[in-house]
């Protein structure tokens, strides 16, 4: 199977809602409706260099998401980028879905001047967990929130 890795597009609404619902179901979450209205208008407007969305498709069908949006840090000179947001659907689990997504956001990092790339996932998302061991640095810190 042929895979893809794209930037978001307009008339990809119906599907990346549908990852990004599953996504925040995953994690016990919503947002609202105007939530979902103004990400997506902020992911596929092409004046917004901050917030990004790239698309997995197999046989030009979207499987997989990734939510990545770039921001100034107070130790470096560059920005920073924080993958946000990563879904592949369960039924492609395993065929290197992630990891490609991933490494996508990797490549549009490095393309940017933005070589740190960071994210987080919770305790219990073993799978996930198995991916992010092999291609990136577990870190000591620990999120909090208010």
């Amino acid at each position: 199977m042929t895979l893809t890795i794209r930037p978001l597009q307009a008339n990809d609404r119906g599907a990346w809602a549908r990852m990004w619902t599953d996504y925040l179901t995953f994690y016990d979450s919503d947002v609202t409706p105007d939530i979902y209205d103004l990400t997506f208008a902020r992911l596929v407007d092409p004046e917004n260099l901050v917030q990004n969305c790239l698309v997995a498709e197999l046989e030009s069908v979207a499987v997989g998401i990734v939510h990545y949006l770039y921001h100034a840090h107070n130790w470096r000179a560059e920005d920073v980028c924080y993958l946000q947001d990563l879904y592949a659907d369960p039924h492609v689990r395993g065929q290197g879905i992630g990891r490609a997504l991933m490494e996508a956001v990797y490549a549009a990092a490095d393309a940017n001047g933005t070589p740190s790339v960071y994210w987080m996932t919770q305790d219990f998302n073993a799978n996930a967990r198995l991916l992010y061991d092999r291609i990136g640095g577990l870190t000591p810190f620990i999120k909090y929130s208010r």
